[in-house]
């Protein structure tokens, strides 16, 4: 089976310095797939390539079976794969329902402009709600979006990329900035959004392996710009090697690689 989204022996140099080394990673369709991994291993360099920002310098990305080396992500979400960002990216000027309106429109190919779309396009209203009920957002439609909390505020941030009609959504650091007694909830809420907008398939760059572990399918770890491991949460976290590697932690003496 054609995989929905893979890099084939992908490596990028920065001048001299080499960030990712013949990295090999597939997510077929209705799988769930986190990439972990310390500070500088590679991770936000796979995500650029893997979304079309970058072009690797060897090895190529392949979406549906297409080559997407370098398209950019506008040309990308076109293709059926949205991306949010670590930092999150709304316009705090606008409300809730512009913002949402504003990937609508896009997404529906319409050149009107946003605040015309939204008052007088009823197709681009009803689109709004949905998305709004399917993130708990409804009650927040007419608030400005920068009076939305941090979590509220990542919720947009999805939705925005949810409402273009997604196949496959990377998720990067959803949770970062979110306090710890809000991320499984936002977690939660992101997974159910994904289901009930017929995404296909989510990948996952976070950093808390509470959450990695709670989510994820299959967990690949980055080390030095290499795959260290790409195995299911159990045999991923029964690795000390692999589980120390990811979290910066030093092993004892007598801890030994278990893994691949």
């Amino acid at each position: 089976m054609t995989p929905l989204l893979e890099a084939k022996g992908v490596s990028k140099l920065f001048g001299e310095f080499c960030a990712l080394r013949d990295v090999s990673v597939a997510v077929q369709a209705n799988e769930f797939v986190s990439v972990v991994g310390p500070n500088g291993a590679g991770k936000t360099t796979l995500v650029n390539l893997l979304t079309g920002l970058l072009v690797p310098s060897s090895g190529q990305v392949f979406f549906k079976g297409h080559s997407i080396s370098g398209v950019g992500p506008i040309a990308l979400a076109k293709r059926g794969m949205a991306r949010t960002f670590q930092l999150v990216q709304i316009f705090p000027q606008l409300t809730v329902a512009e913002t949402i309106a504003a990937a609508v429109v896009s997404e529906q190919g319409k050149q009107w402009r946003l605040f015309t779309a939204l008052s007088g396009d009823a197709a681009v209203r009803q689109r709004v709600e949905e998305i709004a009920g399917i993130f708990g957002l409804s009650g927040r439609l007419g608030h400005a979006a920068r009076m939305l909390s941090q979590g509220e505020k990542k919720l947009l941030d999805v939705a925005s990329a949810f409402a273009l009609r997604p196949e496959v959504i990377l998720l990067d650091e959803p949770t970062s900035g979110v306090s710890t007694s809000e991320k499984h909830a936002l977690m939660k809420t992101l997974v159910g959004a994904a289901k009930a907008a017929g995404v296909k398939s989510v990948i996952l760059v976070e950093h808390d392996m509470d959450l990695v572990a709670a989510y994820s399918e299959r967990i690949v770890a980055l080390a030095q710009g290499k795959v260290i491991a790409d195995l299911p949460p159990g045999p991923f976290f029964a690795d000390p090697y692999i589980v120390a590697t990811v979290v910066g932690k030093r092993l004892g003496t007598n801890a030994r690689h278990q893994g691949p």
